[in-house]
């Protein structure tokens, strides 16, 4: 395979071309369901987020099939609505747990944070499924465009290039500190790296032979929990 010398990961000033952790100020280009194959039936809600427009810079091709269709402005990146999947469950205290009315009260949020709330209503008793409301959301709700501040946490892990890349969640709400907020109302989370970021962890060295393993792989949870 010839060697690509375009998409290496760097925008205009060397700026990467996705997020990584920290305070951001975000709009959502598209919402999905992503199956965990660890728990059935589970799934993370991805957000799909871009940055406001940098001059100079040059994203991913929107399309990577269809480079008609033009580059991102702005950095982009998937991250999760919750560090857990959403999940079937009961917690340890015996609280039933659903799924779906989970991953509704999530989209509520947003939808109310976003000023869509005459628009979540106007979905009452018209889908059959989760994955046919996150389907309409993305499809008639107005989201698109309209900037957020997000506080994004995540998890390191080594790529199979060698490079670190993080696995990214919103973080759980503290006090009335929220992961999003509307821009500039200084209701939302001020990221800490101690708190918001889990490092890879460095396994001690033993010997120094070729086939040391000296980072740790990511650990994938299988575990679910609402407060």
């Amino acid at each position: 395979m010839a060697l690509s010398t375009t998409d290496l990961g760097t925008g205009g000033s060397g700026l990467p071309k996705t997020i990584t952790p920290g305070n951001h100020v975000l709009k959502i280009n598209s919402i999905e369901l992503e199956e965990f194959k660890f728990i059935p039936g589970a799934y993370h809600l991805m957000l799909h987020v871009e940055t406001q427009p940098i001059e100079g810079f040059e994203g991913f091709l929107i399309d990577k099939d269809d480079e008609s269709k033009g580059r991102h402005a702005g950095q982009i990146g998937r991250v999760k609505a919750s560090q857990y999947a959403f999940a079937d469950g009961e917690t340890k205290s015996g609280v039933k747990i659903q799924r779906d009315r989970s991953i509704l009260i999530f989209l509520r949020t947003l939808a109310h944070t976003l000023e869509l709330d005459s628009w979540f209503a106007e979905q009452n008793d018209k889908h059959e499924t989760i994955e046919d409301f996150v389907k309409e959301f993305n499809k008639t709700a107005d989201f698109r465009g309209k900037y957020l501040e997000f506080c994004v946490a995540g998890k390191e892990y080594e790529s199979k290039s060698g490079y670190t890349n993080y696995d990214m969640w919103l973080p759980k709400s503290e006090g009335k500190k929220y992961a999003f907020g509307a821009v500039e109302e200084a209701a939302v989370l001020v990221f800490d790296e101690t708190k918001h970021v889990k490092k890879l962890e460095v396994k001690e060295v033993k010997s120094f032979g070729d086939d040391d393993d000296v980072f740790e792989k990511p650990k994938t949870s299988s575990d679910f929990s609402l407060d």
